[in-house]
């Protein structure tokens, strides 16, 4: 009986520690295409993913760590204490944008992108980056140069990449905002199936 008892107890307590268990965290560390750019905050992508994970059976949160205006540089020197805060399972890197519209050399872009992705791994974390494209008066040699620097990284490092996060979006004027950069909050949606396309597999155990 004692036995039994004892079982019971045991039992018990393997179910209160399973629902207990920590939530698992996915970072966001983008610019202004993740920052919900002059939309409401719940009407970003990022936001839209949280709740669809908030509706998930496994627990994960999302960190939104995105500030409009973000360089590689800049997010490269601000993620140490990102991962070691947080301790993320997931790491979604979603910058770049503002180096090309800046013209900036593009192995500064590759070193700073490598830098980060490395850090993420170092804390055994899964890795997403999130390409973009830049319109088309930057030229082809240097489109086609940012367009590289994420396919050689992805397969340099294997992580998971998405090659343009505004696919299907972009050059649709509805979903849009008049700056022809940032999406509207009806584009959003459109953004997080992009995401969650290539993010969902990461989600897994």
């Amino acid at each position: 009986m004692r036995r039994f008892l004892c079982l019971l107890l045991w039992l018990a307590g393997a179910v209160v520690a399973v629902q207990a268990a920590p939530a698992r965290t996915v970072l966001v560390l983008g610019d202004s295409l993740s920052a919900a750019h002059n939309i409401a905050t719940e009407q970003g992508w990022v936001h839209l993913l949280e709740v669809r994970l908030g509706k998930m059976v496994s627990r994960w949160t999302v960190v939104n760590a995105s500030i409009s205006g973000e360089t590689s540089l800049s997010g490269r020197n601000r993620l140490p204490a990102l991962l070691a805060t947080y301790r993320p399972g997931v790491v979604v890197i979603e910058l770049g944008a503002n180096d090309g519209l800046q013209g900036l050399p593009l192995n500064q872009l590759r070193d700073n992108l490598t830098a980060m992705v490395s850090a993420a791994q170092a804390t055994h974390a899964k890795v997403l980056l999130l390409g973009i494209e830049l319109p088309v008066n930057y030229g082809p040699q240097y489109r086609d140069g940012l367009r590289a620097v994420y396919t050689g990284l992805a397969q340099q490092k294997h992580v998971a990449l998405l090659p343009f996060l505004l696919d299907g979006v972009a050059l649709d004027p509805a979903l849009m905002q008049a700056d022809g950069l940032h999406p509207t909050g009806a584009g959003e949606p459109k953004v997080l199936e992009n995401v969650w396309r290539v993010l969902q597999p990461l989600l897994r155990p």
